[in-house]
């Protein structure tokens, strides 16, 4: 697909999507991914081999109920977002209900910063309205995407939405150093960061195999005193419930990377908790685990911006990190 058509489908979805009567829109959607999930195309089967390492008991009948459930949550998250600029600040706070948020509270107050790290779980984009509704403003950073001008838009989006939004690459800002910076500062950084697209990620150990991901949120808060608290997010009907945990203490023995190893297994460990508990709302239609990756290949693909997008949308993730931190944002659905 040409620049100019994924940014027009884009453009397509804030346009039209926003205004079309909420019942209408769902069931669209629904049957969006409903003909994804029966056409079985690479996304989908890669759906159904994750699960089966979150599931490993299922039957084929009972995953295959499973992967369908994980197609409509999939496709709920981009209708949602393609709505969200409408929402009213109401509605957001009907609709979400975030339990353990005094682990937050109490540490901003406090004068800490706060790392928030989650997978790609429920509505990240919707969680983040939540919390930068609640007083909390935060800063993120996502891929550079093409056409300039969808990037333009994007940032745009997620700006009103009350997010700071840092480039990837391109915009004369030393990333790392930045999210240091506000996290030294007592402020909150917010990254999705359950995948690794290096191959100098943290390998740990998810549902009994092993994978890397992003020793970039436990280094970051050793650098900086920051506390690192895990999120995990799942629909309940028409709600956008979330659990932020505890914070994940800093190993007093070993050196750096000993202890950044641990923390990271300890995050892992939490989502790993939560994923099992809510498995259809894990947004994981990649190649994840190590035992499923060629040698030169990269948790997620290789240059996923240059992925070709097919329906229903192009896709670009929010809330992303730079590398070593998290993923880049710019990656086509393909199922």
């Amino acid at each position: 697909m040409t620049d100019r058509l994924v940014y027009w489908a884009y453009a397509l979805g804030w346009a039209v999507l926003k205004h079309l009567p909420e019942p209408v829109a769902r069931w669209v959607f629904d049957r969006l991914a409903d003909y994804a999930w029966r056409r079985r195309g690479p996304r989908v089967l890669q759906l159904e081999a994750n699960l089966r390492r979150v599931r490993p008991g299922l039957h084929e009948a009972a995953l295959r109920r499973l992967s369908r459930a994980g197609m409509r949550s999939y496709l709920r998250y981009w209708l949602e977002s393609f709505r969200l600029p409408v929402w009213s600040r109401g509605r957001v706070a009907r609709d979400v209900r975030i339990e353990g948020a005094e682990h937050l509270t109490d540490t901003l107050a406090s004068g800490r910063g706060v790392l928030a790290a989650l997978p790609h779980m429920g509505n990240w984009d919707l969680a983040g309205t939540w919390i930068a509704q609640q007083g909390h403003p935060f800063t993120t950073v996502a891929e550079r995407l093409k056409p300039e001008r969808l990037f333009e838009r994007f940032v745009e989006f997620r700006e009103g939405q009350g997010m700071e939004v840092l480039a990837l690459t391109g915009g004369g800002v030393n990333v790392i150093g930045t999210l240091a910076r506000r996290l030294r500062e007592g402020r909150l950084v917010c990254l999705v960061g359950d995948r690794d697209l290096s191959e100098a990620g943290i390998e740990v150990s998810f549902f009994g195999e092993p994978t890397r991901m992003p020793a970039g949120p436990a280094a970051l808060c050793q650098r900086t005193g920051a506390a690192l608290l895990p999120v995990t997010l799942w629909y309940d009907g028409p709600v956008l419930r979330g659990r932020i945990h505890p914070e994940v203490p800093v190993p007093e023995e070993g050196d750096r990377k000993e202890r950044t190893r641990a923390m990271t297994q300890a995050m892992a460990d939490v989502w790993e908790r939560g994923i099992s508990e809510h498995p259809q709302d894990w947004h994981m239609l990649q190649k994840f685990w190590l035992a499923d990756l060629p040698s030169r290949e990269t948790v997620g693909g290789a240059s996923a911006v240059a992925r070709p997008a097919v329906e229903p949308v192009p896709a670009a993730e929010p809330l992303s990190a730079a590398e070593p931190v998290a993923e880049p944002a710019a990656e086509a659905p393909g199922v």
